[in-house]
């Protein structure tokens, strides 16, 4: 069901993220909140690994379904908020549909900046309900993300920001 109410706008999420960087065979990748894996066939193929995490079991067993098609994708269930990597692990971090749904979504941002490493690509996205533009960016720059690239576009009902990690 989720998929096909959303499936559409998550694309264009993707999109509007995905042609404002790069993904190597060298990215360590990491989709926080990842739900069904709808993100996987957009990133598996370049790079060298991508961990799936969410705490749904139910959106992880349609992600396991998604990932079953790669070598390079683990799915891992745990809180946003408390996720189980070392500090400086991954060089790509995506963060789609995730903030808004946060209790404390400054939090997730700090650990998200934890588990990334200087100068790692992180994709957020705010919902524009529950963010002001203003305060989705200068919530990414109190976490220690510099952004580079915002998109506001009307067809979306979420900011997409991409920012390096300081």
């Amino acid at each position: 069901m989720y998929e096909m109410r959303y499936a559409k706008e998550q694309v264009a999420k993707y999109k509007a993220a995905l042609d404002r960087l790069e993904i190597t065979p060298n990215s360590r990748v990491i989709d926080v909140g990842c739900g069904s894996g709808l993100l996987f066939n957009h990133i598996a193929a370049q790079a060298q690994t991508v961990i799936g995490v969410d705490l749904s079991g139910k959106l992880l067993i349609h992600a396991k379904e998604r990932a079953r098609n790669f070598r390079n994708i683990h799915l891992i269930q745990a809180d946003a908020d408390y996720l189980p990597f070392k500090n400086n692990n991954f060089n790509v971090v995506f963060a789609f549909t995730l903030l808004q749904n946060m209790p404390k979504y400054m939090e997730t941002l700090f650990e998200i900046k934890r588990i990334s490493d200087r100068g790692a690509s992180v994709v957020a996205t705010g919902l524009k309900k529950a963010f002001s533009l203003e305060v989705f960016s200068a919530s990414l720059h109190d976490a220690g993300l510099n952004v580079v690239s915002l998109e506001d576009a009307d067809e979306l009902k979420c900011y997409v920001a991409v920012t390096i990690r300081n």
